[in-house]
């Protein structure tokens, strides 16, 4: 009983410290006149917010479970622009993780799912290896050098 309480300590502390982070970060990045925030929407987007995960409720007990990464066969069902979104939502992805880990490390606190990181990168590199296998299947010897000449840009 007493690990299941220092756990969610932990946790809520973890929490806690990572939203105090964000917020500073947040703040920082915030427009300073009035004039802009009156030019800004309603539902301002700090661009920031993308490189933290969404806060989650203190009551929320149950683990967040996160998926596999993407197989090769189901990518190559997919379509080049398709592949190239997932891309940049995996990267997008990869960047808060990487970002998250830092902020913990420089905390000396625990990165709390640390198998995300392979899972997104796996998914990266199968979506390389996957529109390489479309360069290399092109018969057009130039559109074949030009679609790899992309994808090493990746």
């Amino acid at each position: 009983m007493v690990g299941a309480r220092r756990t969610r300590f932990v946790g809520t502390m973890f929490i806690s410290r990572v939203r105090g982070f964000g917020r500073i970060l947040f703040a920082a990045a915030k427009p300073e006149t009035s004039a802009a925030r009156a030019a800004s929407s309603v539902a301002a987007h700090n661009p920031l917010e993308e490189f933290f995960e969404a806060d989650r409720s203190k009551e929320d007990d149950k683990p967040v479970v996160y998926g596999r990464s993407w197989k090769a066969a189901e990518l190559r069902l997919k379509s080049w622009d398709d592949l190239q979104k997932l891309w940049f939502v995996l990267m997008k992805e990869k960047n808060m993780l990487m970002t998250q880990r830092q902020m913990l490390h420089a905390q000396n606190l625990r990165f709390p799912n640390p198998e995300r990181i392979p899972k997104v990168r796996k998914s990266m590199c199968r979506i390389k290896h996957v529109l390489t296998e479309r360069a290399i299947a092109e018969p057009d010897p130039r559109r074949s050098a030009e679609m790899k000449r992309m994808i090493n840009a990746l």
